[in-house]
């Protein structure tokens, strides 16, 4: 079965009325629990950024909790991403049609679909959300292990370059911007899921309409229809 554009487990469930499993259970976990590690680390983060964001901590028990609970929910997040990596970088590829896609940014934005190219399973703005995320995570957990105290004297030894005050710093400075910038990038993702409708219940029951893939994500249904109607080649009529 051909999976260019599609992930092992999308399918057609039901054609009256038409109803595409875009997501798997695990799937939806492993995102939420992203999803809710990047909401803690965004507000104990900030706690930590500046002293008149410091009241923060109080959601979190204060400041004690927060010193110890930012960094290992931290590990969480990278950990918790890292398995959604693996389940979708090679879709998350660049296509011919992204760049097609990004030069009608005007007509995504009016919601003029009929102007735009069909495409796989994602377009080129959930792609760069997602290779930003991928960068930026790599960032922060290099940054945050290198400014993490406790983590030092596990380290030092072998990068003694990377202990000293002066690359902390840098290392802080760069931690901090990456958080902005990742904050962003997520408040982006939220909008842009709650802005198209529909797309909010690809991540919530696991399944979309047949009308929304078919406007959103023509390709990625056409491939699930043809794959369908594919008979099963492991699977031989009784005789």
């Amino acid at each position: 079965m051909s999976h260019k554009y599609s992930a092992p487990g999308d399918h057609i469930e039901s054609v009256k009325p038409v109803t595409v499993s875009r997501y798997r259970g695990i799937t939806r976990l492993n995102h939420w629990i992203t999803a809710f590690s990047l909401i803690v680390l965004a507000i104990s983060g900030l706690a930590l950024f500046h002293p008149s964001l410091f009241f923060l901590a109080g959601l979190f028990g204060g400041g004690q909790v927060v010193r110890w609970l930012h960094p290992a929910v931290g590990i969480v997040l990278f950990f918790s991403f890292f398995l959604l990596f693996l389940q979708m970088w090679k879709l998350n590829l660049p296509k011919r049609e992204d760049a097609v896609w990004v030069s009608r940014i005007g007509d995504v934005v009016q919601g003029n679909e009929d102007r735009l190219p069909e495409l796989g399973k994602y377009n080129a703005g959930q792609k760069f959300v997602f290779w930003s995320m991928t960068g930026l995570i790599l960032l922060l957990i290099v940054t945050g292990l290198m400014i993490w105290e406790k983590q030092v004297p596990l380290w030092e030894p072998y990068a003694p370059w990377a202990a000293t005050i002066p690359v902390r710093r840098i290392a802080l400075l760069v931690h901090a911007m990456s958080a902005v910038a990742i904050i962003l990038v997520f408040i982006l993702h939220v909008y842009a899921a709650i802005w198209v409708r529909g797309t909010l219940r690809a991540m919530t029951t696991g399944s979309v309409t047949g009308g929304w893939a078919f406007r959103h994500h023509r390709k990625w249904l056409n491939e699930l229809a043809k794959n369908q109607e594919k008979p099963d080649p492991s699977k031989t009529p009784a005789e």
